[in-house]
């Protein structure tokens, strides 16, 4: 099964403690009525907030109508949908890994912004220099299974990819470097044995099997310190 991350960056100055109880307040309620005509409300909240040393975990929750067969037709029902968050102190900076596909994250970053902010555009995206994904891949090259260019300069071509083989091919590569930008990457990590995806936007593929905890963990301790600090 395939897990995703994404790394955010807070761009404006606040400390843990606010964010906090900033979410604790953070409460948005919808009403709706179901086929049978009765009353609820749908909810969007950040519950299960805790604290320890330089983090700060929680669950963001968003209560969606979905449609399920009951015996003689369809009916909507309510279903909470949670989604992990971690806000991480490092390199006087505060992070946000987001554990969902990349537009998911982006509409909760969007929203936890404005709650913390009361602005949107103030969570925004933690970018890897090209360079750096460069680096990680030329300090290992049998380790890449998997490489994507972007910003391609041959007219007609929209991406580059190398896989297997090919991106342990020193000219080939070279050829592509020339033409493009590496936007992804997909390597092993032999000491975990795990395999992940990572672009240069900061998200995070893991196509192994890891508990959510260790997969947090992976993020915290191997990806955000690739993350450029440079506007």
């Amino acid at each position: 099964m395939v897990s995703t991350a994404k790394v955010f960056r807070l761009a404006e100055d606040t400390d843990l403690g606010s964010i906090a109880r900033k979410l604790r307040d953070f409460r948005e309620e919808e009403p709706y009525e179901d086929m049978d005509h009765e009353q609820g409300m749908l909810i969007k909240e950040v519950t299960d907030l805790e604290s320890e040393d330089d983090t700060l975990t929680g669950l963001y929750t968003k209560d969606e109508l979905v449609s399920i067969y009951h015996r003689d037709g369809e009916i909507e029902v309510p279903k909470t949908e949670e989604t992990r968050l971690v806000f991480q102190e490092t390199k006087g900076e505060i992070f946000l890994t987001i554990l969902a596909d990349k537009p998911k994250a982006n509409r909760i970053a969007n929203l936890l912004s404005e709650a913390i902010f009361l602005s949107a555009g103030k969570v925004v995206e933690a970018k890897i220099a090209e360079e750096t994904l460069k680096e990680l891949h030329e300090s290992n090259p049998r380790a890449t299974k998997v490489l994507y260019f972007d910003n391609v300069d041959k007219p007609d071509v929209g991406k580059l990819a190398l896989y297997g083989p090919s991106v342990a091919d020193s000219s080939l590569y070279q050829e592509y470097l020339d033409h493009g930008k590496i936007w992804y990457a997909v390597f092993e990590v032999e000491e975990k044995g795990i395999t992940v995806g990572v672009t240069r936007n900061s998200v995070t593929v893991l196509f192994s099997k890891l508990e959510p905890s260790e997969f947090i963990d992976f993020v915290k301790e191997e990806i955000i310190p690739l993350v450029s600090l440079e506007e």
